[in-house]
């Protein structure tokens, strides 16, 4: 169960979802990549048969802390993105950053000044941007590299219209 939805006030329910963009895990994945791929060339060199051990040893161990470059790259990387969680519920404004340590925002949405997006060239290609929230009397608060800035916007531009109309 994600951190939304264990902290929903009774009745409350979650309209729009969002998270980072896999963009995020590109680089990361990418290093991985390199270093995985070095230090599996350099393990293969290191245990080839009818090779002189001279070097055999340190290319090991070089090959080994590659490896685990590449692992914890790639793995901090998923971590980092999955952590992220952003909703739209018909109350509020929800912003969860962090597993070890969290960094929540909870935003009334009668509360929300203002919404804003900035997407760069590649973010409007790719579908991802920066969404600036501000609330009455309050300081930005600004989230970078979010999948689908615009359609978060719109969810929170709809749920705020929905509230002030008369049912």
């Amino acid at each position: 169960m994600s951190y939304l939805e264990k902290n929903l006030i009774p009745g409350e329910k979650i309209l729009y979802k969002t998270r980072l963009h896999w963009i995020v895990v590109l680089w990361p994945v990418s290093l991985g990549l390199l270093f995985g791929l070095s230090g599996l060339i350099l393990l293969i060199h290191a245990l080839w048969p009818g090779r002189a051990a001279d070097y055999s040893g340190v290319m090991m161990v070089a090959a080994l802390i590659l490896l685990l470059a590449a692992t914890i790259s790639v793995a901090v990387a998923l971590l980092k993105r999955a952590a992220t969680e952003m909703a739209v519920t018909d109350h509020r404004v929800v912003v969860k950053i962090g597993v070890f340590s969290r960094r929540t925002i909870e935003l009334l949405l009668a509360k929300v000044e203002s919404i804003g997006v900035d997407e760069t060239l590649f973010g409007r290609i790719l579908g991802y941007g920066t969404v600036v929230l501000r609330g009455t009397g309050g300081t930005p608060e600004s989230f970078s590299t979010i999948a689908h800035p615009l359609e978060f916007r719109r969810a929170v531009q709809q749920q705020i219209e929905q509230s002030l109309s008369p049912r």
